[in-house]
C-alpha cells in the first residue's frame, strides 16, 4: 500500500471514480461528502404511493441516460473486477422516443443504417444525409478519442503538439474539427428536417449547451452513442453510484457522507491538507469533484482562486425536475422521450441569451417502468420530466416561478405527447428547481451541467483535472475536463486519478484496464 494520503472533497458520480481508480492504484483514501448520501445528483427519491406501507415509487433524481459504458468498465477493471458481473446494464433499443408539435413522432435507434431508412420515411430526403452525418461524428469521435479524451487537457496545447506531431494525419485531424463552427451548424448541413434536426440537436444537452452555440465536435457525442447504446443500469442510475461507492470501500476507501470540507490547505502552493468538520486531515493531494470554479474561489482562495475568474467560463443550464407518481403508465411512451418545443432557435434563445425560462420548451422523460417495474406500484409510472431553464439568474425566485412553470410543462406534455389525462393520473408529485440544485449540490449558479460547452473555437475545453494554479490539487466533476454527462463525469474521476498516480510515482493504469476502456470492446454480458 501507498503511503501517500489522498482526499476525495465531494461523492458524486467523479469523485467516487477517482475514489475507486486511486485506491486500486495503492493510495490511501478519504472521501467527504457534506450530503448524508454518496452519489451526488445521482440521489434516489422515493415517495409513497398511499397504496400499502410496501408500495411505493422510485426515482432518480439527477441523471437517467447512461452512454460508453467502456468508463465504467475501466473503472472496475483497475480493481481486476468485471464491472457486468457486478453493475449489471440493460440496453435500451429505441434509445429515445421523440414527439413533435405537429403530432408526428419518431424513435431513435441505435442502428444507423435503420435509422436512416426511418428517416427517409418521416422525411424523404433526410436520410442519407444523416449517414454522412454520422460519418463526420465517427472522425470526430476518433480524434477526440486520439487527443481529448483519458488526460488532464485546458486547452488546444495540451492536445496537439505541434512541433512534435506535425504530419498530414494531424492536420487532417485538425480540419476534421471544423472548428469555427457550430453543432447546428454541421446538422442542419447534412439533415435539413426542422423536426430531425432538432432530434440530433439534443446531443448537446447532455452537456447542458446550446447547439446554435457548441463548436462543432461536440457532434461526436452522436457516433458515442450510435457505437455504443444508452444503457439501463439495472436498478437506476442510482446502482452506479451505490456500485462505485462499494468498489472503493472494498479497496479501502474510508467514505464519510455527511461531512463538509470548508477548506484546502496550500503551502507554497502545494497542498498539505484540509478542513473537514472541526478536523484538519494532513494530505499529499486532493481530488475535488466540487464545481471547479467554487473550489478555487471557496475552498483555496487566495491567488490562486483568481487563476480561473468566473467570467471566463459560462455556467451550463439549469432545469426544473417533476417527479410525477402515476396510478397508470402510458403504454405510448418509451423508455426515454423528447417532447420538442415548437421552435429550437425561440427556445435556445430564451435559455442562454435572455436567461428566461423557454416559452415552449422540450421536455426530457425517463418513463422506466416498462424496463424496471420496481419503480412504481403495479401499472403504474415514476415519472420523471426533465425542462432545461438557464442558470440563476439576479432576481429569479423559483418558489415563485414554479408553479406557473409547472402548468407550461404538463400542457406541453398535455398538447404534443398525447398525455391529456396527465394531471388526473398525478397520485404524488415532488420538484426541483434551479435554485435546490444550487444550495443541494454545491454548483455554479444551479448549474445541473457545470460549466458550458459555449464558443465555436474553444468551447471544448475546460479547466484541467491537474491544477496548474496549486501542486497536488486535481479536478473531477462536469465542471472539469472533458466536462458533463454521466461517462465524462467518471472519466473525469478516473483522469484526475491518473494524473495524481503519476504525479506520486504510482503502479500506473495496468494492460486490463487500458483494454477494458477501449472503443469497441462488448460488454462480458447483455
Amino acid at each position: 500500500m501507498s503511503s501517500s494520503h489522498v482526499v476525495v472533497i465531494g461523492g458524486g458520480l467523479g469523485g467516487l471514480s477517482a475514489a475507486a481508480v486511486a485506491a486500486a492504484r495503492g493510495h490511501r483514501v478519504t472521501l467527504f461528502d457534506k450530503n448524508e448520501w454518496l452519489g451526488g445528483k445521482a440521489a434516489v427519491l422515493n415517495l409513497p404511493s398511499g397504496a400499502g406501507a410496501n408500495s411505493g415509487f422510485r426515482f432518480d433524481m439527477g441523471p437517467t441516460i447512461l452512454t460508453m459504458p467502456r468508463v465504467l468498465r475501466r473503472i472496475f477493471a483497475e480493481a481486476g473486477r468485471d464491472q457486468q458481473a457486478e453493475l449489471p446494464l440493460i440496453r435500451l433499443d429505441p434509445q429515445w422516443r421523440c414527439f413533435f408539435e405537429d403530432g408526428t413522432r419518431i424513435d431513435l435507434q441505435q442502428d444507423v443504417p435503420a435509422m436512416a431508412e426511418a428517416m427517409n420515411r418521416f422525411a424523404p430526403g433526410n436520410g442519407d444525409g444523416y449517414r454522412r452525418f454520422q460519418d463526420v461524428a465517427h472522425h470526430l469521435h476518433d480524434v477526440s478519442e486520439k487527443f481529448f479524451f483519458w488526460k488532464s487537457v485546458e486547452g488546444i496545447a495540451d492536445t496537439l503538439d505541434f512541433k512534435a506531431n506535425f504530419s498530414p494525419d494531424t492536420m487532417r485531424d485538425v480540419l476534421a474539427l471544423r472548428m469555427g463552427q457550430t453543432v447546428a451548424k454541421v446538422i442542419r448541413g447534412h439533415v435539413p428536417d426542422a423536426r430531425l434536426a432538432q432530434m440530433l440537436d439534443h446531443y448537446t444537452q447532455y452537456v447542458g449547451s446550446s447547439p446554435y452555440l457548441a463548436p462543432a465536435v461536440l457532434c461526436g457525442i452522436g457516433d458515442m452513442q450510435a457505437a455504443e447504446g444508452i444503457w439501463y443500469p439495472e436498478g437506476g442510475t442510482r446502482a452506479v453510484a451505490e456500485g462505485l461507492a462499494k468498489l472503493a470501500a472494498e479497496l479501502g476507501a474510508d467514505l464519510r457522507p455527511g461531512v463538509e470540507v470548508t477548506g484546502i490547505e496550500v503551502e507554497n502552493g502545494a497542498v498539505r491538507g484540509v478542513r473537514a468538520g472541526r478536523e484538519r486531515i494532513a494530505c499529499d493531494a486532493v481530488i475535488s469533484n466540487m464545481d471547479a470554479i467554487r473550489t478555487y474561489g471557496e475552498l483555496v482562495g487566495g491567488a490562486a482562486a483568481k487563476k480561473y475568474p468566473r467570467r471566463k467560463y459560462e455556467p451550463a443550464c439549469s432545469g426544473v425536475v417533476l417527479y410525477l407518481g402515476l396510478n397508470r403508465r402510458y403504454e405510448h411512451l418509451a423508455h426515454h422521450d423528447f417532447v420538442f418545443s415548437r421552435d429550437a432557435e425561440e427556445e435556445f434563445d430564451a435559455i442562454y441569451k435572455k436567461g428566461i425560462p423557454a416559452p415552449d420548451p422540450t421536455a426530457y422523460l425517463a418513463a422506466p417502468s416498462a424496463t424496471d417495474p420496481s419503480v412504481a406500484p403495479e401499472g403504474g409510472e415514476a415519472l420523471y420530466v426533465l425542462v432545461h431553464t438557464p442558470h440563476l439568474r439576479p432576481g429569479q425566485d423559483w418558489s415563485a416561478m414554479l408553479p406557473a412553470y409547472r402548468q407550461v410543462i404538463l400542457d406541453k406534455l398535455k398538447r404534443t405527447a398525447g398525455m391529456e389525462d396527465i394531471e388526473d393520473r398525478i397520485v404524488v408529485e415532488r420538484a426541483l428547481t434551479p435554485q435546490d440544485i444550487h444550495e443541494r449540490y454545491r454548483v455554479l449558479d444551479g448549474a445541473i451541467y457545470g460549466l458550458a460547452s459555449h464558443g465555436r473555437w474553444t468551447g471544448a475545453f475546460k479547466p484541467g483535472n491537474r491544477s496548474r494554479a496549486v501542486k497536488g490539487l486535481y479536478l473531477a466533476g462536469g465542471a472539469a475536463h472533458p466536462g458533463p454527462g454521466m461517462p465524462m463525469v467518471m472519466m473525469s474521476g478516473w483522469i484526475a486519478a491518473d494524473s495524481l498516480d503519476q504525479d506520486l510515482g504510482g503502479r500506473g493504469m495496468d494492460e486490463m484496464a487500458r483494454r477494458a476502456g477501449e472503443r469497441g470492446m462488448p460488454l462480458a454480458a447483455e
